[in-house]
């Protein structure tokens, strides 16, 4: 599924939810082009929003995200829970909160395959994070800016998808006030 030499893209599961609330993870598929990649419990949190997103439920069997990765090493899995609990405020009794995003960010900082990878967020605080540590990020608007760029979408449908998506109770930023700034 990945290409080779191409970066890998990890969306964080807000991102999967973003799309899947306006029904366009056709799109996400087109724009992350076969290198789209997630951890286990990414894709476990997809897994459970597809309570309220239903679009989600179908991810893992159109397997274009990959077989989701397992942290292997101990010094993984010990950065993923610094990580979750010092960056993200993970709590000891909550151990899924944050697992997502520290096993995303554990595996791009530990897994040479995983060298410049790109993380996928609209969490500020945690890309802000990923980019002080000179991990290359984007979010949803970012994405969406791409995709009409490249003509994978109309640049009017794009903006409304993500209008869409913030009526819909999702939490985007820098989402521009006009369509024509996507193509910038």
């Amino acid at each position: 599924m990945h290409s080779r030499g191409r970066v890998s893209l990890f969306p964080d599961n807000t991102v999967l939810c973003n799309f899947g609330t306006v029904g366009r993870l056709d799109l996400l598929r087109k724009v992350l082009d076969g290198c789209g990649r997630w951890t286990e419990a990414v894709a476990e949190e997809a897994r459970r929003s597809a309570a309220y997103v239903r679009d989600l439920a179908r991810l893992e069997a159109e397997g274009w995200l990959g077989e989701p990765i397992e942290l292997c090493t101990d010094a993984e899995i010990a950065l993923a829970d610094r990580l979750r609990r010092a960056v993200f405020g993970g709590l000891p009794t909550e151990p899924l909160r944050h697992l997502g995003e520290a096993e995303t960010l554990a595996l791009i900082q530990t897994r040479r395959e995983f060298t410049g990878a790109v993380w996928i967020t609209d969490d500020r605080d945690a890309g802000e994070y990923a980019s002080a540590r000179g991990i290359p990020v984007k979010n949803t608007v970012a994405l969406m800016r791409e995709a009409a760029v490249s003509g994978l979408v109309h640049h009017v449908e794009g903006h409304r998808l993500l209008v869409d998506m913030v009526a819909q109770g999702r939490h985007l930023r820098d989402v521009p006030e006009r369509a024509e700034r996507l193509l910038d």
